[in-house]
């Protein structure tokens, strides 16, 4: 089956098409015959090398979340789902490609009137955005900024903020024009990078969901209000510096708190009943399903250039054929 691999760790010439041999489930697992793939920041990371200490290497098919049909179950596995469309986690590997496995707690049906391509903008996303808002003890009333709000976590939690009652959502952004689009899915202030740009934007907030990290993070802790809390849900600039702990303490007498937030600490059961309330409210409009561009699988060195460039708002899908 046709596969894209990580030949060489870098830039996005590092990634190639190939010929592998198809994937087969083990006990627990299912084969899907992949009609849409997710393209995320987090395999951007994985294939510039950033994450080879936490044991990636090149050879690596990347890609974490693909939607398409259950075509084959491993061993003591229920046969009924064979046949089915579903959305499917792949870990940390595998997403790009033809066919690709996934435990059967990492697999969910879509509902009639949700496309393989809007599920992957939603499946991972969705659940980032969820609980880095509980993360953070978001309550209604209460001010939100999002920073790198252009991508699918981003603008999701912007619309998941906006319809929790926050009492303003504030976005840092790259342009006017994004920002004018994160308007439409519920944002109040746009900002620039920096966290500037708009007088009547609050001088400080209750949360702030951070998808950047990187270098300007400790920026932002002096953004947030008596008890405020910020949540890293990504770090798409990379680690923050290395003095954090010292921002943190400049903030002292704010009583303000720095968390993080993975899905990997999310119970399965959990994950899966959000993915399922979140699949059937994208199904009948009530969440926002951005995709950027499809494109072909062939396509993935263009998918991650423009990634690189800055030039995507929401999500790339890849599709096999």
């Amino acid at each position: 089956m046709k596969a894209v691999v990580i030949k060489a760790f870098g830039g996005p010439e590092g990634l190639s098409v190939v010929d592998v041999p198809a994937p087969e489930p083990g006990e627990g697992e299912v084969l899907v015959a992949v009609e849409a793939i997710g393209v995320g920041g987090v395999d951007a990371l994985i294939r510039s090398g950033s994450l080879a200490a936490w044991g990636f290497r090149e050879g690596l098919v990347p890609g974490s979340e693909v939607a398409g049909t259950v075509i084959a179950v491993g061993h003591d596995t229920d046969s009924s789902w064979i046949g089915q469309r579903v959305w499917a986690f792949t870990g940390l590997g595998g997403g790009y490609a033809e066919q690709a496995i996934a435990a059967v707690e990492d697999v969910v049906p879509l509902p009639t009137g949700l496309s393989a391509a809007g599920s992957v903008t939603l499946g991972s996303s969705g659940v980032v955005a969820h609980f880095g808002l509980r993360h953070a003890h978001f309550s209604p009333g209460e001010s939100v900024l999002v920073r790198g709000a252009a991508g699918s976590i981003g603008i999701l939690a912007v619309h998941l903020a906006a319809q929790g009652g926050a009492s303003a959502v504030a976005v840092t952004t790259s342009s006017a024009a994004r920002g004018e689009l994160l308007r439409e899915v519920g944002a109040t202030h746009v900002l620039d990078r920096s966290g500037a740009g708009d007088a009547t934007a609050p001088p400080a907030y209750d949360v702030i969901i951070d998808v950047v990290a990187g270098p300007g993070l400790p920026v932002f802790l002096d953004k947030l209000r008596p008890n405020g809390r910020l949540v890293a849900v990504g770090a798409i600039a990379g680690p923050p510096p290395a003095d954090l702990g010292t921002a943190l303490m400049a903030n002292f007498r704010k009583s303000v708190s720095f968390a993080t937030l993975s899905a990997d600490t999310v119970s399965p059961a959990e994950r899966r009943t959000v993915r399922t309330e979140q699949f059937a409210a994208a199904a009948d409009g009530r969440l926002p399903l951005v995709i950027h561009e499809q494109l072909p699988l062939d396509d993935a060195v263009l998918a991650h250039q423009k990634m690189q460039n800055g030039e995507v708002f929401g999500r790339i899908v890849l599709t096999p054929v």
